[in-house]
């Protein structure tokens, strides 16, 4: 389990974390989100061991991540947003320079890298890092991440700057670190792909904590169902002056209702009007419409 208590952070009379509290299990992806400067990157360096908190606790299972930072190094995969790589290496003899830090066997590192390159469908083709592309570099750091098998990863911006393609095969692949049972944090601005991941997911907001829980925790914090109404009408005019604003798309008029009041009192007016309700469509609100909702 990793809990937090009351962390701050301030820079300079700045604070960029304000008393953030949180707990979640092992074997989780666990989503961080919010604004730019909302406190996202702070708080995944101080997880990470990288910077201390002003005050406050930190514990990843039985590590005191505040009062010993290096403890969390043998067990930790970081992934800043701009990855360092060595690009004069080929990516072998990058993964195996790191595997070598971690103490690792030779055995070990040929292993380890045979398996990451093609689990990561990475084929450098003999060429040195500073040859690949964008997405190509971003798979090599995500291998380097992974060479000493860390039980907690942390990735900042994994997917960022990366084609479709690439973006969704990285978020596919995290979904097998948790089927691995590794603990995944990260920050990402595609929120969709942050919703369709993860079990947890915390919004910052100017340095604080303004929600946490699963999306359906968020979904009820933040909204309840809403209802999309596709219909049929030979004459629409019979629907003015008795009925809220619709649109046509796809053949059909649509509507909107906020609630199941709203929903009865819109299926009935069509009824009466001679139109025929073909389908109805129901919704949360999107992780994008919440931090939407939240404000800057």
């Amino acid at each position: 389990m990793i809990t937090a208590h009351n962390l701050v952070k301030n820079y300079d009379g700045f604070t960029a974390l304000d008393n953030v509290s949180f707990e979640f299990e092992d074997g989780e992806i666990f989503g961080i989100i919010g604004h730019n400067g909302a406190g996202k990157t702070t708080l995944l360096k101080i997880m990470a061991g990288l910077i201390a908190p002003t005050s406050g606790t930190l514990q990843v299972n039985d590590i005191d991540v505040v009062s010993d930072p290096l403890a969390l190094k043998g067990m930790l995969g970081y992934l800043p947003e701009e990855s360092r790589l060595y690009e004069t290496m080929t990516v072998e003899n990058y993964l195996a320079f790191f595997g070598e830090i971690y103490g690792l066997s030779a055995h070990t590192i040929r292993e380890r890298s045979r398996q990451l390159l093609a689990v990561l469908s990475l084929e450098p083709n003999g060429k040195k890092i500073g040859e690949f592309s964008k997405g190509m570099k971003r798979k090599a750091a995500i291998a380097r991440s992974l060479i000493h098998d860390p039980k907690l990863l942390i990735y900042d911006e994994a997917t960022s700057g990366l084609d479709p393609m690439t973006s969704r095969f990285i978020a596919d692949y995290l979904r097998t670190l948790r089927r691995d049972k590794k603990t995944v944090i990260l920050s990402a601005h595609n929120l969709f792909q942050v919703e369709a991941i993860c079990d947890k997911v915390m919004i910052l907001r100017r340095g604080q904590m303004v929600a946490f829980g699963s999306m359906s925790q968020l979904r009820e914090q933040f909204g309840s169902l809403t209802y999309t109404i596709f219909f049929s009408i030979d004459d629409p005019g019979r629907l003015l002056g008795h009925f809220r604003t619709y649109r046509q798309e796809e053949g059909f008029y649509i509507c909107s209702a906020e609630d199941m009041k709203e929903l009865n009192e819109c299926t009935a007016l069509i009824t009466e009007a001679g139109g025929k309700v073909e389908k109805i469509e129901s919704r949360y609100p999107s992780l994008e419409e919440m931090l939407v909702k939240i404000g800057k």
